[in-house]
C-alpha cells in the first residue's frame, strides 16, 4: 500500500500543514469538510452504477435469455467483453485506467483529465467479474473531487495534495467501515511524519466524516446505505478458548504467505505483457478469470464466488460446511486474483486478500469446527494486513466487520494480524528502528 508519506502528502510545520499559517489552514480544514459530500456521493453515484451493471450482466441478462442463472458462455465471456473495455480505456484515455492494482493502494492526487479512463477502466474490471476490490477506483475519484476543490485554496500544490488524500479518505469510508477506520489508515499511512501527522491528516478525517453521512444519514434525511464489506447473520462468538487464538495465528501466516504468492504470480504475469503486449495480455487475462470460474461451477462450487472481489461472498465460504467446495473456493480465487492483478485489469488489491484470509480460516471452521465469526475476524485481519503491510488498520476493520457478536473475538484478530505483519516484515526485510518500521522496498 502506498503510505501517506509515499503518497505526496507534504510535511508541514507545527502551525498546520505544510507549513501554512492559522488562517490558510483553517481554510484547508473548511475545504475537507466542504468535499466530504461531494467525495461521497461521487463514490456512491460510481458504486452504484457498479452495483446495477452487475445485476444486469449477471442477473437480468440471463434471465433475458432463459436460464435461471449465468450460463457457460456467459461466466467465461463476460470477463473478456470487460477487459476488451479497459483496453480502450487504458488507450484510449488519458492516464492509463489509474495506478496497477500490484502497486497497492495509492493516495496521490488524480488529475481531472484521469477521471474518465479511471472509471472506464474500473467499469471494465469490477461489475464484469476481475477478482478486484472497487477501492482503488473510489478512492482515485474522490480524490479528483480534492483536486477540483483545491482550485479554490491559494495554498497550491500541497493544499492539492492534502485536499485530494481527503477526498479519497471520504469516499473510501463507507467500504472501510466508517471514518474511524479510514481515519486509522490516514494515521498509519503517514506515521513517519510524527508530530506533524496530526495537522496533515485533520482534513482527511473531517471528509471523512462528513463524507460518511452521505451513506448513514442525517436527522430526518435517510443515508444511501454503506455499500462495504458485507457479512449478516453471524452467530455469537462468545468466549475465547486457547485453540482459536492458535487457528489464529497460523491463518495469519498462512494468510501472509497466499497474498506474497499472489502478488508475484501477479508481477509474472505482468512481465508476459512485454512480449504478448496489453490487448493480447488482458484479454487473455479475461478469458482465463472466465475459464477459472465456469471449472470451479462444474466442481460444485458456485461460479459467482470465484468471480468478483469477494465482498459478498464471506458468507458463502464461511458457511460451506464442506471442506471440498471451500478449497475450489479458495484455488479458484486465488488463480483468478492472480491473474486479475497482473494482466492489466484495474481495481484495489484488499478486498481480494481479505476473502482469501477468509477461506483459509473456513477450512477451520469445517475441520475444527471453529467458529465462523471468528473465521471472518481472523482471516480479514490477517488478509489486510498481509495485503497492506498495516496493522492497526486491518484489526479495526475485523472488528467493525464482526461487530457485537465478534467482540470477544478481537483478540484472535490482533493476532492474526500481527502474525501476518511478521511474516511479511520477516520475508521482505523490515528494520525495525527506534521510532517508526522503515521498508527496505516499496510497499505494496
Amino acid at each position: 500500500m502506498a503510505h501517506g508519506r509515499n503518497a505526496g502528502v507534504a510535511p508541514g510545520g507545527p502551525s498546520g500543514a505544510g507549513g501554512l499559517d492559522g488562517r490558510a489552514y483553517l481554510r484547508l480544514v473548511v475545504l475537507g469538510a466542504a468535499i466530504g459530500v461531494p467525495a461521497a456521493l461521487v463514490a456512491a453515484l460510481f458504486l452504484a452504477l457498479v452495483h446495477d451493471l452487475e445485476h444486469w450482466l449477471w442477473h437480468d441478462l440471463p434471465d433475458a435469455l432463459g436460464h435461471s442463472s449465468a450460463p457457460w458462455y456467459l461466466v467465461v465471456g463476460l470477463p473478456v467483453v470487460g477487459a476488451a473495455i479497459v483496453v480502450a480505456a487504458r488507450l484510449l484515455l488519458p492516464g492509463d485506467g489509474g495506478h496497477s492494482p500490484i502497486e497497492g493502494l495509492s493516495m496521490a492526487p488524480t488529475s481531472v483529465a484521469n477521471a474518465p479512463g479511471v472509471a472506464l477502466a474500473a467499469l471494465g474490471t469490477l461489475p464484469f467479474g476481475a477478482v478486484l476490490g472497487p477501492e482503488a477506483p473510489v478512492i482515485a475519484l474522490g480524490s479528483v473531487v480534492g483536486v477540483v476543490a483545491a482550485r479554490f485554496s491559494p495554498a497550491g500544490e500541497r493544499a492539492t495534495k492534502v485536499l485530494a488524500s481527503a477526498g479519497g479518505f471520504a469516499a473510501i469510508s463507507a467500504l472501510f467501515g466508517g471514518p474511524l477506520v479510514a481515519g486509522m489508515l490516514l494515521v498509519e499511512g503517514g506515521i513517519g511524519m510524527g508530530a506533524i501527522l496530526l495537522p496533515v491528516l485533520l482534513p482527511g478525517f473531517v471528509a471523512a466524516g462528513v463524507g460518511y453521512l452521505v451513506f448513514v444519514g442525517f436527522g430526518n434525511w435517510g443515508g444511501l446505505g454503506a455499500p462495504g464489506l458485507v457479512v449478516s447473520d453471524l452467530p455469537l462468538y462468545d468466549g475465547v478458548h486457547l485453540l482459536d487464538l492458535v487457528v489464529a495465528v497460523v491463518i495469519g501466516v498462512l494468510g501472509a504467505l497466499i497474498v506474497l504468492v499472489a502478488r508475484r504470480g501477479g508481477e509474472r504475469v505482468e512481465g508476459v505483457g512485454g512480449r504478448l503486449g496489453l490487448p493480447a495480455l488482458l484479454l487473455g487475462g479475461g478469458l482465463a478469470v472466465g475459464l477459472l470460474a465456469e471449472l470451479g461451477g462444474r466442481l460444485g462450487a458456485d461460479p459467482m464466488d470465484i468471480l468478483f472481489s469477494g465482498q459478498t461472498s464471506l458468507n458463502a465460504v464461511t458457511s460451506a460446511g464442506s471442506t471440498k467446495i471451500v478449497l475450489i473456493l479458495l484455488v479458484g480465487k486465488f488463480l483468478a486474483y492472480v491473474v486479475s492483478l497482473g494482466c492489466g485489469f484495474r481495481g484495489g488489491p484488499v478486498f481480494p486478500a481479505i476473502f482469501l484470509g477468509v477461506a483459509l480460516a473456513s477450512l477451520t471452521v469445517v475441520v475444527f469446527d471453529v467458529s465462523p465469526t471468528l473465521a471472518i475476524a481472523i482471516g480479514t485481519a490477517g488478509g489486510a494486513a498481509a495485503q497492506t503491510r498495516l496493522l492497526i488498520t486491518p484489526i479495526l476493520l475485523a472488528s467493525v466487520l464482526v461487530g457485537t457478536q465478534g467482540a470477544d473475538a478481537v483478540p484472535a484478530a490482533v493476532l492474526a494480524g500481527a502474525a501476518a505483519w511478521l511474516t511479511m516484515a520477516a520475508i521482505e526485510g523490515v528494520e525495525l528502528g527506534p521510532e517508526t518500521p522503515v521498508e527496505k522496498r516499496p510497499a505494496t
